[in-house]
């Protein structure tokens, strides 16, 4: 996916503009269209992954890093936000003690990846879409606490609607497995590092990325297959350079989508996902028990809230004068 040069100027001069402030009208159709095409990527990859055997969940974690972060550079040298990479380099030399936040924002940021990869290989892919469906509670909670964000009548609604489903989640599941955990603590503590460290922008996002090269470069080489997979299997080296240019494309309109829109609508906007992935799970032969009925309807039903409210700031922006 290529993004306009106008997206990417819009909202993102400004790599410490704190999450908490409203953005314009404008801003925030692009930042809610944005998200939506995430989340959609997100899923294509999610069910790309099964079609990448004989790799294991690992081998193709490392595969993603490896091709995600050079399709990364093209992108961001064509559209000039390279310089976000030289201004935390020119930080970095006038601060060493920032390296230890890079490396954490890093490792926070691989073991999300490699559990989007690992998981619907190794029987978690349940407990992931948990981790999914709790994501946005956490995030809207984290909005709220650490930036003082309040809700629009909207989004109160859909917060108490995806509230009804997660609590039957829990009750039908008994508990939270370690990846659930991972997933709705992990990525708020990801967005606050990256804040903190003023590192909120592309070239943040792709620094977490290289820093993780060389555990990818390391996944790969002491894999079953190895570097030399396009001997044995070679229809793999059409799908993996693939899978790192849909990787590549949904990280970068992630974060910007994260730039523009206020961090708890931005939370709420991930229902989407999960909702997608769970079509993805369905795709691949798992199917909806009785007792899960009502944790997936109460969250669509949020989900059509939230794109309801879009929807009327897209109508907003349309009847304003040009």
């Amino acid at each position: 996916m290529l993004i306009s040069s106008s997206i990417l100027n819009a909202k993102t001069t400004y790599p410490l503009r704190p999450f908490h402030v409203q953005p314009r009208e404008g801003s925030l159709s692009k930042g809610i269209a944005l998200s939506v095409s995430a989340s959609v990527l997100f899923a294509v990859m999610y069910y790309y992954t099964s079609l990448l055997t004989p790799l294991s969940g690992v081998e193709i974690f490392g595969w993603r890093m490896l091709l995600t972060v050079p399709c990364m550079t093209v992108f961001m040298v064509v559209s000039g936000e390279w310089k976000r990479v030289l201004e935390i380099f020119r930080r970095i030399a006038g601060n060493r003690k920032l390296i230890a936040g890079l490396v954490a924002s890093s490792a926070l940021l691989g073991v999300q990846l490699w559990l989007f990869m690992w998981a619907p290989l190794n029987g978690y892919s349940l407990d992931v879409s948990l981790g999914y469906f709790l994501l946005p509670l956490t995030m809207v909670l984290t909005g709220r606490i650490a930036y003082g964000e309040r809700l629009s009548y909207l989004q109160k609604i859909a917060v108490m609607l995806a509230c009804l489903g997660v609590i039957n989640e829990v009750y039908q599941v008994g508990g939270f497995s370690w990846a659930t955990l991972l997933v709705c603590i992990g990525y708020p503590l990801y967005f606050i590092l990256r804040k903190r460290l003023a590192a909120d922008n592309l070239g943040g996002l792709w620094l977490d990325m290289a820093l993780t090269l060389p555990v990818a470069f390391w996944f790969v080489q002491s894999g079953e297959q190895g570097f030399g997979v396009f001997d044995q299997h070679p229809w793999l080296s059409l799908l993996i350079p693939i899978l790192g240019v849909i990787s590549a494309s949904a990280l970068v309109v992630y974060i910007i989508a994260s730039r523009l829109l206020p961090f708890s609508l931005f939370g709420l906007l991930s229902y989407v996902e999960p909702v997608l992935l769970l079509g993805v799970a369905l795709l691949l032969g798992e199917s909806i028990k009785p007792g899960e009925w009502l944790t997936y309807i109460p969250i669509w039903l949020a989900v059509v809230v939230l794109v309801f409210e879009g929807f009327k700031h897209l109508v907003r922006q349309r009847r304003k004068p040009m």
